[in-house]
């Protein structure tokens, strides 16, 4: 009897937080930027080039795009401070 009230307790006075959708939209904002650096720096507009017709560092840029948001996925767990 006692360990559920103890359980009970516990379940309605703890939450679990994350900040996860913060962090991640935070991390993704970040990516972002770098790829329209990146897009800039190589005389491009993010967006408006197809991917047929891409040349090589737009191609860079793609793929180091991709990494930077594959790498936020870690964000969607950091507890809130």
């Amino acid at each position: 009897m006692k360990i559920s009230r103890i359980i009970a307790a516990l379940a309605t006075t703890t939450t679990l937080v994350t900040a996860g959708p913060a962090a991640y939209g935070l991390c993704q904002t970040g990516c972002a930027g770098v790829v329209v650096a990146c897009y800039s720096a190589a005389g491009f507009t993010f967006g408006t080039v197809a991917a047929a017709a891409a040349p090589a560092a737009i191609l860079a840029c793609d793929a180091a795009y991709g990494s930077c948001c594959a790498a936020c996925y870690w964000a969607l767990f950091l507890p809130t401070p």
